[in-house]
């Protein structure tokens, strides 16, 4: 199992257990298992798919940043795409 925390300047996204993480790589999406080598690498704007037990996969689009994996902690840090709804929320706000 896997250890995953995605993190955008907003907020955290994600913090939790997972079985695996397909990230956008700069040179290729790679996904990354239990006991992966350690990594740490640039991504581009895509697709983030982790697959949560029991509950199913879950995706988040970004526009780019990094992950590291260390001893079965995948770690992102991310920006992610704004969608129309958080751009309301956001204005509501002000």
């Amino acid at each position: 199992m896997l250890r995953l925390r995605i993190v955008s300047p907003e907020k955290v996204e994600f913090d939790g257990e997972v079985e695996s993480v397909l990230v956008p790589g700069t040179l290729g999406s790679f996904e990354i298992l239990n006991d992966h080598a350690p990594i740490i690498s640039s991504l581009e704007k895509g697709l983030v798919e982790y697959a949560i037990p029991r509950e199913g996969k879950r995706q988040l689009v970004i526009l780019g940043g990094f992950v590291e994996v260390q001893k079965n902690v995948v770690s992102l840090c991310v920006e992610k795409e704004i969608t129309e709804d958080e751009e309301e929320k956001d204005e509501d706000q002000d």
